[in-house]
């Protein structure tokens, strides 16, 4: 197929820069994409968005360059539900990455054992309604019942303001649920507000449910671009974050989400978003949850 990238769509960060903060051993960024390359695994041709390649080779030069040990790999949308090219970064991996997949009710059951065996611990459903087309809930439903049986866990992608409508729906899914990005606050409003409140209270009342505190540069309105040194990039989203790992700091994940989808305004630098951490989980027992003891408990245990 023809490869031509979304207007505006940014080309990811080919220079980031070295963390100051020293990750603890066994560190896992446990959200991240690959993309492509397009001429080994074709985008979607439902796809709402056609994206720059980002190769395996890339994502794991990166890993090691950050100083992590192990990625999580999350099917993105621009690939459907073809989870080839995350099922062959997971085979290339040594070991050191497992999947979240994207499958329709179609899926067979043989087709799910071979995604286990490669690396697969979760499928992800998409309510971001700018992203993707609307699947039907008991569809869904069906779905989660039937990854339930391999440990697996539902990782749900959705807007804050369209919370009370899902609650219903999030709350009765049978495994564990893994919130994507804080469940994308509006940072402009207060984090003791109603609409935060209401997903803190969903982690409190059904402690099966986690959250990745990720994506600052997806959520920030003040962005990178602080005025008084790097002390202040994306400072109105980690009020957001740094109260999810106080409150839940069992249930908490953190990933790079690299290449960084649908960013039209900047390309955050992966060094500075590691360097943000302390900032969310600012004593070491709790980085050492965050980045090592919840993740491969979710995914490698």
């Amino acid at each position: 197929m023809e490869f031509t990238k979304t207007p505006g769509w940014l080309d990811w960060y080919t220079g980031p820069s070295k963390p100051r903060f020293q990750l603890p051993p066994g560190s896992v960024d446990a959200h991240c994409h690959v993309f492509g390359p397009s001429d080994q695994f074709p985008y979607a041709p439902e796809r709402k968005y056609t994206p720059c390649d980002a190769s395996k080779q890339q994502l794991f030069a990166l890993r090691d360059h950050l100083g992590f040990e192990k990625n999580v790999i999350v099917q993105a949308t621009c690939h459907g539900s073809d989870n080839r090219a995350m099922l062959d970064a997971l085979q290339h991996s040594e070991g050191r990455a497992r999947g979240v997949a994207t499958v329709r009710r179609d899926v067979s059951d043989e087709d799910l054992q071979a995604m286990h065996l490669a690396g697969v611990r979760g499928v992800r459903f998409n309510f971001v309604k700018r992203l993707v087309d609307f699947t039907p809930k008991d569809e869904l439903m069906e779905i989660a019942g039937r990854i339930a049986k391999w440990g697996w866990h539902v990782v749900v992608y959705f807007e804050a303001v369209d919370l009370p409508e899902l609650w219903d729906f999030f709350t009765a899914l049978p495994t564990t649920v893994v919130v994507d990005h804080t469940g994308r606050p509006d940072v402009r409003k207060p984090v003791d507000g109603p609409e935060f409140e209401l997903f803190v209270k969903l982690m409190r009342e059904h402690p099966n449910v986690w959250s990745k505190v990720s994506c600052p540069e997806r959520l920030s309105v003040t962005g990178p671009w602080a005025l008084h040194g790097e002390q202040n990039a994306y400072q109105d989203v980690l009020p957001f974050a740094r109260r999810i790992v106080q409150a839940f700091p069992d249930r908490v994940l953190w990933g790079t989400d690299w290449p960084h989808p649908n960013l039209k305004d900047h390309m955050p630098d992966d060094g500075l978003l590691v360097d943000l951490i302390p900032r969310i989980a600012p004593t070491a027992e709790l980085q050492r949850k965050l980045l090592v003891d919840n993740p491969n408990r979710l995914y490698w245990s």
